[in-house]
Parts: C-alpha cells; structure tokens; sequence
C-alpha cells in the first residue's frame, strides 16, 4: 500500500476516533445532566372532569453527591402537580436516599404513588456495555439484594403518604375523579405477580359495584410498572387500563441522531422506547408513557441524543 494511501487512512481513522471522544466527552459531562421537562396531554378522563396535572419521574438512579439533579427534581414542585408517579430505580448508591429526600421532600403534601425498579434493591456493577445488545428476557441478578429498599419504601410511605403499587392496587380521588392503580414490581427480575394483582383488581371492582354510592364511570384506571415488557402491558390493557406508566429503557440512552435508540434493554418495540404512545392488544388500546429517566448507573455515566427527562402530562376529557 503506497505511503499516500497510507496518509489517508490514518486521517480518516484519526478523524473516527477524534469525533467518538468528542461523542463521548459530550454525552458523559454535558447531556446527561441536560435535564429536560416533557409535556403531553392525554383525554382519558370522564366527560366534564377537571383536568389532572400528573408528574411522571423514572430512573434516577440517586446517589448521594448529584446535587444538581436533586436540586432539578426539588424544582419541579413548583409545577403543583396534582399526582406524581414514580416508575422506579430510585436509587444508584448505598447512600441514594440521602440525595432522595433532598429531590421529593418538596412533594410533600402531593399525592404520589410508586413501584421498584431492580436498582431499588440491588447496588450498580460495572458492566462490559456490549450485554445490552443481547436479547433481553430479564433474569434475577446471581446476588443478594444489597440496598436498604425498606428505608426507601418508608420515605415515600410514611413521609410522603405515597402509595406502594408494587404487585398492588390502590385508589385516589384526584380533583373529584376516582383514579384506580394498579402495579407490579420490577418485571425485568420477574418480580411481577400478575396472577396476585388479577385477584386484587377482581375484588377493588366487585367492592365499587357492591357500594351503591360508586359511579363506576366517574373511574379512569392507570397502571404502573417499571419495565415495560409486553406480558407486563398486555395483561394492564387486558384489565381495562386507560392509560400506563413505565420507565426502564432510558430511552435507549445512547442513540443515533435520526435513527433513535439502538436497545431498549427489555422486549418493547424499539419504536415505543420513549415518550407517549398507544399499546394495543386483542383489540384493546392504553396510552403508554415510557420515561427515558434521569440518570444513568454510576458506571455508566453518559447520554448521547436522549437527554434525561421527567415528564408533566395533562389528563383531560376524553372527546365523546
């Protein structure tokens, strides 16, 4: 190969590398602290009902020295959600609920409701990154659970008066419209009962039909999970739910600028990875919010074309 030739190739691979530095530089101390507020409005409430302003957060991923995200998060209290909605992986340290107190301890007062994400219960390892390009079926971790999910579950229990939806339900009368929850704990470590919350949903609706004062048409139903796998949202728009929470997928977090996201890290499509979509299934429909989150494990500290988000959407009357 001639010397010239040569020339050329180094300066093209020159330009490749200089370019994915510039990449990564920008993703690891710039973007991902990049916080970013998104806003939809989805029509599932009763006719004539007052809209219901709902704060959806995922994946922050806490530890305890990231005080400009907790200081982001703190902020966000200024918006007077009516309901805040937590999809979990909370926490990214052994200390992450110090930096948790600092983020919801303004929400205090607001309705809140929350399931656990696998980083609730297990510490960040370092990983090779290429595993994410696997197929994912979830799997348990070969460990034990090493954070303290008990003392998270009571800050938001006791302190906040939010609502546990893991494999649960639960209802709130949110600015006068009955809001029924259901939840499932983390699918991605097959946490999910699916089997328990059909019975739990069985006997939430066979209470309002047997209380003569229930207007079971004043009822909008919303379920929340972690990860969203397809068994997981399946079963939600079997049960009737209108509308669903979900995180995870950190909106593939690093992604092609017009392309989108390369995985999704669990069996969604690719194109519902982040944002508001609709999930259909045995001709059955739910508007699906998937948050690409705000942090990134501690060992993975970069975004790239997928800035970190919270999201405030509006829920307003369905068109008749």
């Amino acid at each position: 190969m001639s010397s010239r030739r040569l020339s050329v190739l180094g300066g093209l691979l020159g330009t490749a590398v200089a370019a994915g530095a510039g990449a990564f530089a920008w993703g690891s101390l710039i973007e991902r602290r990049l916080f970013t507020l998104r806003s939809e409005t989805v029509p599932v409430l009763p006719p004539g009902a007052e809209s219901i302003r709902v704060l959806h957060v995922s994946d922050l991923h806490m530890a305890p020295w990231q005080r400009d995200k907790q200081r982001w998060v703190a902020d966000l209290a200024a918006l007077k959600p009516d309901l805040v909605v937590v999809t979990g992986d909370n926490l990214g340290h052994e200390d992450g609920l110090i930096g948790l107190r600092r983020a919801f301890e303004p929400f205090r007062g607001i309705p809140g409701v929350h399931v656990h994400g696998s980083n609730d219960y297990y510490g960040p390892l370092r990983k090779n990154w290429l595993r994410y390009f696997q197929r994912h079926t979830g799997g348990l971790p070969r460990r034990s659970p090493n954070l303290d999910t008990a003392a998270m579950d009571r800050f938001f229990g006791e302190t906040l008066q939010w609502k546990d939806l893991n494999n649960a339900v639960a209802s709130l009368d949110v600015r006068g419209t009955a809001l029924d929850f259901f939840g499932v704990d983390d699918p991605h470590i097959h946490r999910d009962r699916l089997d328990v919350l059909t019975g739990l949903i069985d006997d939430l609706r066979d209470d309002q039909t047997s209380d003569d004062d229930t207007d079971v048409s004043r009822h909008v139903t919303l379920g929340v999970a972690h990860a969203p796998y397809q068994r997981v949202l399946n079963a939600f728009v079997t049960h009737g739910a209108q509308m669903i929470f979900a995180g995870h997928t950190h909106g593939g977090q690093v992604c092609v600028p017009g392309y989108g996201a390369l995985v999704t890290n669990c069996d969604i499509p690719r194109t519902k990875v982040k944002g508001l979509s609709v999930w259909t299934h045995a001709l059955r429909s739910s508007f699906l919010n998937v948050s690409a989150g705000l942090g990134t494990s501690i060992y993975a500290p970069v975004r790239f074309a997928c800035r970190p988000e919270a999201t405030l959407i509006k829920l307003v009357a369905a068109q008749i």
